[in-house]
């Protein structure tokens, strides 16, 4: 007999992590809505043609890619087989941005720019399975594209504050600019070494400094070159303070000072418009992915150790792959699967999330099953959820199932009740029990 299982860093979800789960992906959905921004989702495989290349030599290392049918290498060569673009030409989709820049492309006539879309839904990435990380998980994406206005970037900051603190989770945002990593690149000599340099760097909370230096001098960096870095991504200070000293070191970089400005931009009306969360400048985020090129953007959850639970950023040629020039764009993304674990951690989730069915109805016999059905259909017409137990049976055995089930309210109607025209509801939290009458339980549950 097999044993039931599933592929190493998927999951099931059960009924009670449904309802944790829809819960994030509608407080997310309202936030994104306040902005104006609206549904969109596209398939969950895409030509490979769409994919490679966009996420760097490590991303494509992480695609998923699907055989062109399930028989299809039977008819191949071994030397056909070993050439996997003859016989894999669809890949699942590592992120939601680039099938945004196809679908972009594709339906641009369709389309008022700037275009503001949200899209939730999953990605997969072959990766090493750990806490906290997974080869299939939800990404919840925002973003505009079409405008290179700064006030995008200070939005999708606005949305992380208001997201953040309707789910109770106390975050701190970090920013960068890749044209001011480009300015670095250029200061310390290597601007042809600028990917790999970024790789390099956004490992350094995981790895330490120590052991990025010494992927840089592997990556072909010179020893002088790594000591003129060091300093720079060492910078203390508030932002302004960072930026004032950028300044100076990146003098000689105009893309440097284009991006200083830029974040001189963003924080000043973050500030004006009294953002409550930390927006801090930090010289080390990179992101690693290929197509970025001015602001980025990291949160952490302040108060559990897990790595970054949203991320994002500028992208100003994204669809220019797919042959549609100079259409910039922004966004960020919400990583549910591991904002779930947060909160989980913390016990965020209100009570009430877990509550599938408000009412239930204990079954007693026939005559009180025929008085009950009315009854639960005016609950239900009154948006109280509801429900009977099934089959007759002893009142402990449903009481039970109740408090399995995490029912607060049960309702029980026997011959006495049936008699008086009157319900007993109990409540299953404090063990109170109240006489409704019949006509009035709709109203005293809802």
């Amino acid at each position: 007999m097999q044993k039931p299982s599933i592929p190493k860093g998927t999951r099931d979800f059960s009924p009670a992590e449904m309802m944790r789960r829809q819960y994030i992906f509608e407080t997310i959905k309202g936030v994104f809505r306040t902005y104006g921004f609206a549904p969109l989702e596209t398939p969950a495989m895409e030509n490979l043609s769409t994919l490679l290349g966009k996420y760097g030599d490590e991303g494509d290392k992480l695609l998923f890619k699907i055989l062109n049918s399930g028989d299809y290498a039977a008819s191949l060569s071994d030397d056909e087989v070993r050439n996997a673009s003859r016989i894999c030409e669809k890949g699942l989709r590592y992120d939601l941005t680039v099938p945004f820049a196809r679908y972009v492309v594709q339906h641009q006539n369709e389309l008022s720019f700037p275009f503001k879309r949200y899209q939730i839904q999953p990605v997969w990435r072959a990766d090493r399975p750990q806490k906290g990380r997974y080869r299939e998980f939800y990404q919840c994406d925002v973003d505009v594209i079409g405008t290179r206005s700064l006030l995008c970037e200070v939005e999708l900051v606005e949305i992380v504050e208001r997201v953040f603190r309707a789910l109770g989770v106390r975050v701190a945002l970090k920013m960068n600019n890749r044209k001011i990593l480009y300015g670095i690149a250029e200061a310390i000599g290597h601007a042809d070494k600028m990917m790999d340099i970024t790789v390099a760097i956004d490992k350094l909370e995981k790895i330490g400094l120590e052991n990025v230096k010494a992927e840089l001098l592997e990556r072909g960096l010179s020893q002088e070159a790594v000591d003129r870095l060091q300093p720079i991504l060492e910078l203390s200070g508030d932002n302004a303070q960072k930026l004032d000293r950028l300044s100076e070191v990146l003098a000689a970089s105009e893309t440097g000072l284009k991006g200083i400005e830029e974040m001189r931009t963003v924080f000043g009306y973050v500030e004006r418009a009294g953002v409550a969360i930390p927006v801090e400048l930090d010289l080390s985020l990179a992101r690693g992915l290929n197509y970025y090129t001015g602001a980025i953007f990291e949160v952490k959850a302040l108060d559990y150790a897990i790595g970054s639970i949203c991320g994002g950023g500028r992208y100003d040629d994204l669809t220019g792959i797919f042959g549609l020039k100079g259409l910039s764009g922004v966004g960020i993304s919400f990583g549910a699967d591991r904002i779930y674990d947060v909160m989980c951690g913390l016990e965020l989730f209100p009570e009430e999330v877990n509550c599938t069915t408000r009412v239930l109805f204990v079954n007693l016999g026939a005559e009180e099953e025929a008085a009950a059905l009315p009854l639960l259909r005016g609950l239900r017409d009154a948006g109280v959820s509801a429900e009977i137990y099934p089959e007759c049976g002893k009142m402990k055995k449903q009481m039970e199932f109740a408090n399995r089930r995490a029912i607060p309210y049960v309702v029980i109607i026997g011959s006495d009740e049936l008699a008086a025209g009157a319900a007993t509801v109990k409540d299953m939290r404090s063990g109170e029990q109240r006489k409704v009458a019949f006509a009035e339980l709709a109203d005293c549950l809802k």
